[in-house]
């Protein structure tokens, strides 16, 4: 497998778009459980929101390399150690966590790796350019 600076961190705008994917599949989820009426009427809903965001882009991400909308859109999550094996469970929490709040995917370094990536030691990368470096 190729050295990190082989494979670039994937776009801003591609990653957003799989955020907003998330979103919307979490709200339609949560709208769908709890129904329409309590979904606009309830102030806790934006939290199960929020909550069903964390665990499913944390738990898709450990076992599938990325969430709902990272997969749509042809993200990846893998390590950066050099292998872009998978991210442990433990570390997509972590990740997703700090995703929740905000500020850390924003706060990041030239190669567009946020603190959050930082902390898991990850990268979103483009499934073709993985692809690519691996051969296949």
């Amino acid at each position: 497998m190729p050295d990190n600076a082989t494979i670039e961190t994937a776009s801003w705008g591609r990653r957003i778009l799989a955020l907003a994917v998330d979103w919307l599949a979490c709200t339609l989820v949560v709208v769908a459980l709890i129904g329409p009426r309590a979904w606009s009427e309830d102030p806790m809903s934006s939290w199960y929101v929020l909550g069903l965001f964390v665990a499913e882009s944390a738990i898709f991400t450990a076992v599938a390399g990325g969430s709902f909308g990272k997969l749509a859109t042809r993200l990846r999550v893998v390590r950066n150690d050099g292998s872009y094996g998978p991210v442990s469970l433990l570390r997509c929490v972590l990740r997703q966590v700090l995703v929740a709040l905000v500020v850390p995917p924003l706060v990041f370094r030239p190669d567009g790796r946020g603190l959050h990536d930082l902390a898991a030691g990850s990268r979103t990368a483009r499934l073709e350019d993985l692809r690519a470096a691996s051969g296949s």
